[in-house]
């Protein structure tokens, strides 16, 4: 039980919305490696992440090919 609560807490809070706006194709295959494990799948495709440390992080490793919201 405690864990689900856990979970429920930490998402709540500031989100931010990515979308892929450029393909990995002719990139770093690190880079593709952070775009599919911000759960990306396609140019255009978007999600909604907790806004935390570690997803900043990601992002500015792949801001060349992502929007942020």
């Amino acid at each position: 039980m405690a864990k689900r609560a856990e979970r429920k807490a930490a998402s709540e809070g500031p989100r931010v919305k990515i979308t892929q706006v450029k393909s990995t194709i002719g990139f770093n295959k690190n880079q593709a490696k952070v775009v599919e494990s911000l759960g990306l799948r396609r140019i255009g495709h978007s999600v909604e992440l907790a806004d935390t440390p570690a997803t900043r992080g990601m992002i500015l490793k792949v801001r060349h090919l992502v929007t942020v919201e």
